[in-house]
């Protein structure tokens, strides 16, 4: 049986056209109007709703009168039935991202189609091309404050032992280490951060994991449901995806920092921590590989 947060492309499919379901493509403009989509597909990428002020990429737009109003021109009210597909091989978590978004302004009926455009096409399900423009909503924004951490409160905590909640790094393990990336004044972690990769979750088809072995492999990071659970990455998308694994688990306190490293990286009054054994001997490995 789908676990309630996801949806099969078999009940997709039969539900398409039903009044008060709202499906968001979260891919490419490009991608959604002219490589096809799935027939009524509305469109919106997770940039759409970030801070225009701000260096940090991830940061949400803190206006919520303009956040409500581009949710009402997807079509979507307090009501409506919302499913949220994107490529999942292509991307960074995006689904993750819009899913997490729209619980913290509120929604509550959402679901994410298992499998996403991979497995539509695959079975050759039926698509459309173009621009979908659907009637405006009537949703109102009101915050929940449960899921998002913000990042003095988040500077606070690595300041003290907290054995009750886990800061999850969902970035690569070269990222967790210290690689340089270009444009991040300082590589590495937050200290005491786990490295949980978010790209390890999903089937060969696009669809999630048994959540047993999912399950397994936090356990053996010691993780568990009785954790709070933080989750950062570089822009609060691909840690927006790990939120999401994690309340698949039934993790109930799991909060997304969507400032993440490209925030956290500019303060120097946030502490950093790199893996320099680690990263040498990552890199180590990659030049041991044969070209």
């Amino acid at each position: 049986m789908i676990h309630p947060m996801l949806i099969d492309t078999a009940t997709l499919d039969q539900n398409l056209g039903r009044e008060g379901l709202v499906v968001i493509d979260v891919r490419g403009k490009a991608a959604y109007a002219f490589g096809g989509h799935i027939p009524g597909a509305v469109n919106a990428t997770w940039h759409e709703f970030s801070d225009p002020d701000a260096a940090a990429k991830g940061l949400l737009d803190p206006d919520h009168g303009r956040l409500e109003q581009k949710i009402r021109a997807l079509g979507i009210n307090h009501d409506s039935d919302v499913v949220i597909y994107s490529n999942p091989f292509d991307n960074w978590g995006d689904e993750g991202r819009m899913f997490w978004m729209l619980q913290y302004l509120g929604h509550t009926r959402l679901k994410i189609l298992d499998g996403g455009w991979v497995k539509w096409t695959a079975e050759r399900r039926r698509y459309e091309h173009g621009v979908v423009t659907p009637k405006p909503g009537a949703f109102n924004v009101a915050v929940n404050v449960d899921v998002i951490v913000e990042k003095e409160e988040l500077k606070k905590l690595v300041k003290r032992p907290h054995p009750e909640t886990v800061i999850a790094d969902a970035r690569s393990l070269e990222e967790y280490a210290g690689k340089e990336i270009s444009g991040i004044p300082r590589p590495g972690h937050i200290p005491g951060a786990a490295c949980i990769p978010w790209n390890v979750f999903l089937n060969p088809d696009a669809t999630v994991k048994d959540l047993d072995k999912i399950r397994e492999g936090f356990d053996e990071k010691g993780l568990h449901p009785s954790h709070a659970v933080i989750c950062y990455c570089t822009g609060g998308v691909r840690s927006a995806w790990l939120y999401v694994v994690l309340k698949l688990l039934g993790y109930q306190k799991v909060r997304n920092y969507p400032g993440s490293w490209w925030e956290w990286s500019r303060d120097f009054a946030a502490p950093v921590e790199k893996d320099a054994k680690l990263l040498h001997r990552i890199i180590g490995q990659e030049e041991g590989k044969p070209s």
